[in-house]
């Protein structure tokens, strides 16, 4: 009686122990795991605080990087005509220059007729808007209360056209650092992409690496040309509707149309808003005033509700929530400029995480 007694004791003592291990088998990993989450996150805090600090410098190189990506096929086409790296860089950032300058050119003739229009109009837009004026005045009351005490401090700060020479100053210093960045990053080419190679010891992870950075470029690329293609269409769409109804100068409203278009959705009501003010400044009849902002904000709906989704939606949709809290975050960061890169970094990032096997949830969360 006493054999089979041991023998039962034995296995029932031998199996208690293999718990344990499963259960600290178990737990490893998801700590590991967390203790990587709070180093990445950790880690993006401090990318973010040097970005907001360092703006001056690191702006100009985010704007020439994204500039670098968009330019790709440029330089792939001039590289099959056996033309010079080095040349090739330069003829494409002088015809970007060139465009930037005629644009301006052709659109500063009708800015400046506009604003000398404004004085004038300003009777008629008061006229109109009659119906604003005693929640407008009130407004202005509370806030006269608020003025009255920083009146002195207002009257010894900056006057405006020192505050416009300032800001040209520097926007003319970090535009020349981004075409100086961006010519010597066209020039590189696939250095970095050959270092980062060289780094990478086994030939599998080279392999990776290699197919990653050309998925990347090329979806990226492919993204941004895009983009500016329908931007341009949005563009040409606006001019001619503008010119079509009345409104006049439809390079400056093309234009107009095709800058803020790379901003979404704070971009077109901006835009909405900029034409009812034209229409209300110029034509007499209130159903002709409405109808430039209606027009554009119809060829806005045609290109967000059907010529995007098709061009876009099967490779780049992202989350409209994230999207808007990218542009309120990156406009805070960077003004303007970070509300035109929120959306392009938004998708690069998205781009990246689905080309990453471990970050593959990530960019599964940031699809719309």
């Amino acid at each position: 009686m006493s054999d089979p007694l041991i023998k039962f004791e034995v296995p029932a003592a031998e199996t208690v122990p293999l718990e344990p291990p499963d259960l600290a088998g178990e737990r490893g990993p998801l700590t590991s795991d967390l203790k990587l989450l709070v180093l990445v996150c950790l880690l993006v805090i401090a990318v973010l605080v040097v970005a907001y600090l360092a703006a001056d410098i690191i702006l100009p190189i985010v704007l020439a990087l994204v500039l670098k990506l968009l330019l790709q096929p440029g330089m792939r086409f001039l590289e099959k005509l056996r033309i010079p790296r080095s040349l090739s860089a330069l003829l494409l950032i002088i015809s970007i220059f060139a465009v930037i300058v005629a644009v301006g050119a052709a659109m500063s003739g009708p800015a400046a007729a506009w604003a000398a229009k404004l004085p004038g109009g300003i009777a008629k837009l008061e006229e109109r808007l009659r119906f604003l004026s005693r929640p407008i005045q009130t407004l202005q009351t509370f806030l006269h209360q608020f003025d009255g005490d920083g009146a002195a401090v207002a009257a010894a700060g900056p006057t405006t056209s020192e505050l416009l020479l300032k800001g040209t100053q520097h926007f003319a210093s970090g535009f020349f650092e981004m075409l100086l960045i961006l010519f010597f990053l066209l020039i590189s080419g696939d250095t970095f992409l050959r270092r980062m190679v060289e780094i990478v010891p086994s030939f599998r992870d080279k392999r990776r690496v290699v197919e990653l950075s050309q998925q990347v470029e090329e979806n990226v690329s492919a993204y941004l040309v895009t983009i500016t293609l329908m931007n341009a269409g949005v563009g040409v769409a606006t001019g001619l509707a503008m010119w079509a109804c009345g409104l006049g100068d439809p390079i400056l409203w093309g234009g107009v149309a095709f800058l803020l278009n790379y901003v979404p959705i704070m971009g077109p009501f901006a835009g909405v808003g900029l034409f009812l003010l034209a229409g209300l400044l110029t034509m007499d009849q209130l159903w002709q005033a409405l109808l430039p902002a209606g027009l554009y904000f119809l060829i806005h709906l045609i290109e967000g509700e059907m010529v995007t989704p098709i061009l876009l939606a099967r490779r780049f949709t992202l989350n409209p929530v994230l999207v808007i809290i990218s542009l309120i975050f990156w406009f805070w960061m960077w003004g303007v400029p970070g509300a035109i890169l929120a959306v392009p970094m938004l998708a690069i990032t998205k781009i990246v995480c689905d080309g990453i096997k471990p970050l593959n949830p990530l960019g599964h969360f940031l699809e719309g």
